[in-house]
């Protein structure tokens, strides 16, 4: 059985590393904001082995006009544990979490290749395609909290 569990910024790096760093040292599994008090990283265990991860930021996206923002960075489920709902069991926590924080909205920047999988969640796209450097094509995508 599956359990998600709060976990520290160093223990992402298991599952970051393969999936969203591939190739690139250790070093670039640290992302801005991974340490401070506001920052939440969430860890999927199956049998307790660490199989899929999330991050949860305090971070406002000038797109939009809500005040009360969190940004899911860093969802990465490893490719063994995939087509499981491992994935969509982390988003559904983030979005606990945000209705637990008073959150109006939550967005990040999807890698397009994921774009149907957050959209079958209820998330919307805006803007135009970018570039993360060494990263790939992404988009913004949301989802406003409120409504739910």
């Amino acid at each position: 059985m599956a359990i998600i569990k709060k976990i520290a910024t160093t223990e992402t790096y298991p599952v970051r590393l393969p999936v969203l760093r591939k190739g690139k040292p250790v070093e670039s599994c640290r992302f801005d904001g991974d340490d401070l008090e506001t920052t939440l990283h969430f860890g999927l265990f199956l049998d307790q082995e660490l199989v899929g991860i999330v991050s949860l930021f305090k971070k406002n996206n000038p797109v939009f006009l809500e005040k009360n923002q969190l940004q899911i960075q860093g969802m990465a489920v490893l490719e063994n544990h995939r087509k499981k709902d491992f994935g969509k069991a982390l988003i559904i926590q983030c979005e606990e979490e945000c209705k637990n924080q008073g959150a109006d909205l939550i967005w990040f920047n999807a890698r397009m290749e994921a774009c149907g999988f957050y959209e079958k969640m209820g998330y919307q796209k805006t803007g135009t395609p970018f570039a993360i450097p060494d990263v790939g094509e992404h988009i913004i995508m949301f989802k406003n909290n409120k409504n739910e």
